[in-house]
Parts: structure tokens; C-alpha cells; sequence
């Protein structure tokens, strides 16, 4: 019998390689369970030292918010890809509803676009705007890729990613 993790030799079997690999999520702005940014960081650490190869991130709409967290996971040597994650605004509800579900900030810049917006196709249209400005900055800046939160609207990331690649 075994004890523990421990496989017996007879047990052992032949691996075939493959391009499978491990990723994990990071929060530029903070988990809302962490107490601070340092925790919150410490266990992004532990997380790639078990084995994660890369971090794709939660949403965010500000990109200094991502520089600063790439520049904090960098110091404490957190050196895989850090893939930002992306969602195109699509409706004038959600200035107010993703701050409350994912627990991030909406540049002023954004929520004043968008507040100027009669209606959900003109709030799209700046979101949309928003997003390919952000993409083009975070590729300027050297990602390794980006990642998109379609959330049911892979329409608008159709067109971002028409304009910016």
C-alpha cells in the first residue's frame, strides 16, 4: 500500500510530453478577501513557486494599475508572463455594477465618457474606444498577450482587436 503521495515503482508509468501548463490569476487592484497588497502578493508568489507559468490578471480599466503590479510582482520575483486582463465596457450599468462584483476602479476619465452616453449603443461605442486605446498602451508597454473578458460580448472584442491588430 501507499502512504502518502508516493507512488511505488511498480506504479510508475511513462509520461508523454505536452504543452500543457499551469496558469493562475493575479489582481492588479487586489483579491478583495487579501488584507493588503503584500499578502495579496505573497500568495500570487507561492502560487508560481508550486509551478504556475504565467498569471492572466482580473479585469482592469486603469493600465498603470497593471505597470505598478508587474513593476511589485517583479521585486518580489515573480518572473513568469503576466497576461493583462481586458473587458470592453458594453453598457452604461456597468461603470457601476463591475466595481461591485469584481471590486476594481473606473478611471474618471472612463466613467465620465460613459456618463456622457444617452444610450447602452453610445456607452459601447466609448467602451469599445477605451479598450482599444488600453490595448494599444499595453502593447507599447511590452505584454506578452492579452486576454479578453468577453462576458457574452465577443462582438465589441471583435472589433477591438480589428483596430489594434
Amino acid at each position: 500500500m501507499n502512504k502518502g503521495n508516493y507512488l511505488h515503482e511498480d506504479d510508475m508509468v511513462e509520461v508523454t510530453p505536452t504543452d500543457f501548463c499551469i496558469g493562475v490569476a493575479g489582481y492588479p487592484e487586489k483579491h478583495f478577501e487579501a488584507p493588503n497588497m503584500i499578502s495579496d502578493l505573497r500568495h500570487l508568489k507561492e502560487k508560481v513557486d508550486a509551478g504556475a507559468q504565467y498569471v492572466v490578471t482580473q479585469m482592469f480599466f486603469d493600465n498603470q494599475k497593471y505597470f505598478d503590479f508587474v513593476k511589485k510582482c517583479r521585486e518580489m520575483e515573480i518572473n513568469v508572463p503576466i497576461i493583462p486582463g481586458l473587458k470592453v465596457l458594453t453598457a452604461k450599468s456597468q461603470v457601476a455594477l463591475l466595481p461591485k462584483i469584481f471590486y476594481i476602479d473606473v478611471p474618471q476619465d472612463l466613467l465620465e465618457a460613459v456618463e456622457k452616453c444617452k444610450t447602452d449603443t453610445a456607452a459601447k461605442e466609448a467602451g469599445i474606444e477605451w479598450s482599444i486605446q488600453q490595448s494599444k498602451e499595453l502593447i507599447k508597454f511590452g505584454v506578452p498577450a492579452l486576454h479578453f473578458y468577453t462576458m457574452g460580448s465577443s462582438d465589441s472584442v471583435k472589433r477591438v482587436v480589428s483596430k489594434v491588430f
